[in-house]
């Protein structure tokens, strides 16, 4: 069930045009949803305005704090801020604290750290995505998972500068008291449009599909298979369009590899695996 916040005209080279669902009518879809389905694990994406997330984030609270995937759709591909400083300002002080798992790129942990007047640091390699994503949890959220799509590292873990150099893909979670490490290799492929929103939601189904009522292992486990699927979807994509297209959602049915999708994924301990990495230490 899905309660839209904005309407986008948009393709697969860009977005031209938002227009605003009135937030009052968000939450009427919200309402329709919860009273007649109900919902285990809600997902949240782009909530365009600030009116929007103060009612979202009262909607929560009403419902007992459910267990919520936030995908914080502030910063575009081109790097232009889709979110107005007050709502970006909202979403940290009234969603945050309310968050299970929050699933920011970098440029957004960015911008969360520097609204709420902390210093921002500087990503030249793995360790600084940890670091990223251990300031940022302390915002509210109980798990952050800073994806590192937008920054490929080298394979001895920095900053890729060169196309040539870019060997892997990290997305770093964090708990408060340890960092857990997705590695994937890096596909060289410009059909990535929605990958976050993808990973997201994916990360949603895998937690509502568990039956434990722990998520310190669901969350991580979940995290797993949804790097997993916008991998094999990234792999099994077909150009489609003159921009960057989507990734193929329905890889599980298709014939272009044959399950189970070969996957390059490696899930460790940071710390643990990465040599003298140092560990991550909850503040």
């Amino acid at each position: 069930m899905t309660a839209t916040t904005a309407l986008t005209a948009q393709n697969t080279q860009g977005v031209s045009g938002i227009h605003y669902v009135p937030s009052d009518f968000v939450i009427k879809q919200i309402d329709a949803c919860i009273d007649d389905i109900g919902v285990d694990v809600i997902k949240i994406g782009m909530l365009a305005s600030a009116s929007t997330v103060d009612a979202v984030a009262d909607a929560l609270k009403k419902l007992g704090n459910p267990t919520t995937v936030v995908d914080p759709v502030m910063v575009a591909t081109s790097g232009a801020q889709l979110l107005p400083v007050e709502a970006v300002h909202n979403l940290r002080v009234s969603l945050l604290p309310l968050t299970t798992i929050l699933t920011p790129n970098i440029p957004e942990a960015r911008l969360l750290l520097q609204n709420a007047g902390l210093e921002a640091p500087e990503t030249n390699s793995l360790n600084d995505i940890v670091n990223i994503a251990r300031v940022v949890q302390s915002l509210g959220p109980r798990y952050v998972l800073v994806k590192g799509g937008h920054l490929p590292l080298t394979k001895d873990g920095h900053i890729s500068k060169e196309e040539a150099d870019k060997h892997t893909i990290v997305d770093v979670l964090y708990d408060g008291r340890k960092a857990t490490i997705y590695e994937t290799d890096y596909l060289p492929s410009k059909n990535t449009h929605g990958t976050g929103c993808s990973l997201a939601s994916a990360i949603a189904s895998g937690i509502a599909l568990s039956k434990s009522p722990d998520l310190m292992n669901d969350v991580p486990d979940a995290v797993e298979m949804a790097v997993r699927y916008v991998e094999a979807g990234i792999q099994t994509s077909f150009d489609l369009g003159h921009g960057n297209g989507p990734i193929n959602h329905f890889h599980s049915l298709s014939m272009r590899l044959s399950p189970p999708f070969p996957s390059s994924l490696r899930r460790s301990v940071y710390g643990k695996a990465q040599g003298g990495g140092g560990t991550a230490k909850g503040s």
